[in-house]
């Protein structure tokens, strides 16, 4: 698109003062463009840190342990102190037998580069990578540059495209370059555009592309909207409290990926229960998060339905 714009404006536009705003307003966009798809692609996807590993002892026990319910409770004890809300549909935790860790929320294996990623969009064919905690920021920019650039195209070349076809721009080599670059840039807005509104919505709503499919599984059930801290501050999450660097592709986002926040942490602890023989998550204070174990081994509810499941509780989650 870059060369044939080029092209375009050179012989199509008359005015030099114009020719400079367009090539300035262009350039500007299309660097911008380029650096957000060079950091999508060469961002390395964040793993899960060491304390999701099982301890050495806690590995040896699990793999010679057969009984899903044994192995459920060695890894419920291992994720004890971990900051993890959420399960898999049966109510396990969710493990990762490929990278051998306990996966952290919002945390999936990619089977394409074979790791697990923190806070997992989709692998994208179109970056050849993970898009996840470490450059989800960074694709966005990249979709959203993307979608300036075709529209500031392919509104360029529109007046020029009219004359083509009445027949007021008479320069066949001029034509040709006007008619392929406009329908290649109205093509592209158009399907760009729907994927960067998609994603729009989904950071507003503080959803990963997998979470839009399959809502995160809370202790008190799916939950959709379960990570939404409202519109702001799920804007904040990815794009960080700095709105000068928003629109530069450089890391800004807030947290470590291995933990978020959640609506939970928010509601009234006396609600937030498994059933009512649970015993109420404890607050230290009106500003402080209920406790920070809400898989503990020590909730007699989960125990007993995991003791009550079985064999059928243990799913490898992916």
């Amino acid at each position: 698109e870059a060369p044939w714009w080029r092209v375009t404006a050179a012989v199509t536009i008359s005015s030099t003062a114009e020719k400079v705003v367009y090539l300035v307003v262009f350039h500007l966009s299309f660097v911008m463009f380029v650096w957000s798809y060079w950091k999508t692609i060469f961002t390395s996807p964040a793993s899960p840190s060491n304390e999701f590993c099982l301890s050495k002892a806690d590995k040896e026990q699990y793999e010679k342990e057969e009984r899903p319910e044994f192995q459920q409770e060695i890894l419920r004890r291992a994720a004890n102190d971990l900051p993890i809300y959420t399960t898999t549909e049966s109510r396990a935790i969710r493990y990762c037998d490929r990278c051998q860790l306990i996966k952290p929320d919002r945390c999936h294996h990619c089977s394409a580069c074979d790791i697990c990623v923190l806070k997992m969009d989709h692998h994208c064919l179109w970056v050849n990578n993970c898009v996840g905690f470490s450059n989800y920021k960074f694709f966005l920019l990249f979709l959203m540059y993307s979608v300036l650039s075709c529209l500031f195209v392919a509104a360029t070349v529109l007046q020029y495209f009219i004359k083509c076809w009445t027949k007021e721009l008479t320069d066949a080599y001029a034509k040709y370059h006007i008619l392929c670059l406009f329908f290649v840039a109205a093509i592209a807005f158009i399907g760009i555009q729907w994927l960067f509104s998609r994603h729009c919505w989904l950071v507003g709503k503080n959803r990963s592309t997998i979470e839009s499919f399959r809502a995160p599984m809370f202790r008190n059930g799916p939950d959709e909207n379960g990570f939404s801290l409202g519109y702001g501050k799920n804007l904040r999450e990815v794009f960080g409290d700095e709105k000068k660097y928003w629109l530069l592709p450089i890391f800004t986002s807030l947290g470590d990926g291995c933990s978020f926040p959640t609506r939970l942490v928010i509601m009234d602890p006396e609600k937030v229960t498994v059933s009512t023989q649970t015993e109420p998550a404890k607050s230290s204070g009106a500003s402080q998060p209920f406790h920070p174990r809400p898989l503990s081994v020590e909730d007699p509810a989960e125990a007993g339905a995991q003791e009550a499941a079985g064999h059928g509780l243990w799913q490898q989650p992916r």
